[in-house]
């Protein structure tokens, strides 16, 4: 087990590396700006760019740095909820169920309100079908919950590619582009972080018994948990989690599941340590991803999933390679 000494210190390298992130994420673009001008800027200065920062990059770093932070926490607790560590944020179907509601509002010739609110919509349906679903008059397992979610999954996966086959052509590139992320039109990022830091402050007490619940719930049980209630407690705040995350970027994917092995690996398994690296680690990928996106082939964009992914496989394979048990 890596010493607290190393933890805390991963913790504070993961903290730097996130403002590390942040200064790129506003500096770098189709035009790039010296630090010095950002800081004075940040600072309450009157520089030339200052509506570019203000009104343009810092919104989109927010709302980047909050996503990444939401699904990194979500696929930190669904794994420790399932005890299965390919479980995900988007294991449950919640994703699929916000992908109905958006590429819906897109067809109908929604605004980014309409779009937003439906795929909340759709999140929040997805998630209680399958809690429901789950649930059912009989005792509630994990494998049960990831049975429910899979197939609820499938079910929205056909429904969004029915959508896009009879979609008019000049709709289908933004429907694409929310299904493989997108942060160029996320609105206000204060509701993402403001879930972000609730949802942190809500799991960091049930850290100890996280700890616990990861050995078995039978284990678990015998030491005084309170398995059921501690299931739906954190069930709910990781739907909550992947529901915000999935209404303001889109379907981003990789970062939920890859993320906390990345942590686990470098810090361990307590939970304790594990929550809040993940949410700094999820943070900092998804804002320099972000970066990546909109300055690789400038002036377009690429979507922001398909970044996450070329930027994590490498690094996990070859920490794996690194770490073989």
């Amino acid at each position: 087990m890596p010493s607290r000494r190393r933890a805390f210190l991963v913790l504070a390298l993961l903290a730097c590396g996130g403002l590390a992130s942040f200064a790129a994420a506003l500096a770098v673009g189709s035009l790039s700006l010296p630090l010095p001008e950002v800081m004075a800027t940040l600072l309450g200065e009157q520089t030339p760019n200052a509506a570019i920062i203000l009104e343009l990059r810092l919104p989109r770093a927010l709302a980047g740095f909050a996503c990444g932070g939401l699904l990194a926490l979500a696929g930190a607790l669904m794994q420790v909820l399932l005890r299965n560590p390919l479980a995900d944020p988007y294991v449950l179907g919640i994703s699929g169920g916000a992908g109905v509601g958006a590429m819906f509002a897109i067809m109908v010739g929604l605004g980014m309100a309409g779009i937003n609110g439906f795929a909340f919509l759709g999140a929040l349906g997805a998630m209680l079908l399958v809690f429901g679903l789950a649930h059912g008059d009989g005792a509630w397992t994990q494998t049960r919950l990831l049975l429910t979610g899979v197939i609820v999954a499938a079910g929205c996966g056909a429904v969004v590619a029915l959508m896009l086959s009879i979609a008019p052509e000049h709709k289908l590139r933004g429907m694409l582009f929310w299904l493989m992320g997108d942060l160029s039109q996320t609105g206000s990022p204060l509701i993402a972080l403001g879930i972000l830091a609730a949802g942190l402050l809500v799991a960091m007490p049930f850290a100890r018994e996280l700890n616990l619940m990861a050995r078995g719930s039978d284990t678990a049980q015998a030491l005084g948990v309170d398995v059921r209630q501690l299931r739906y407690t954190v069930y709910a705040v990781a739907s909550l989690l992947t529901a915000i995350a999935v209404t303001s970027a889109g379907s981003i994917g990789f970062i939920g599941l890859v993320v906390p092995h990345l942590v686990r690996l470098a810090i361990g398994n307590d939970q304790r340590l594990l929550l809040p690296a993940s949410v700094l680690a999820g943070g900092a990928l998804l804002t320099l991803a972000d970066t990546l996106a909109r300055t690789v082939v400038a002036p377009q964009q690429l979507p922001v999933g398909v970044l996450t992914a070329l930027i994590g496989v490498p690094v996990f394979l070859f920490l794996l390679a690194r770490h073989p048990r």
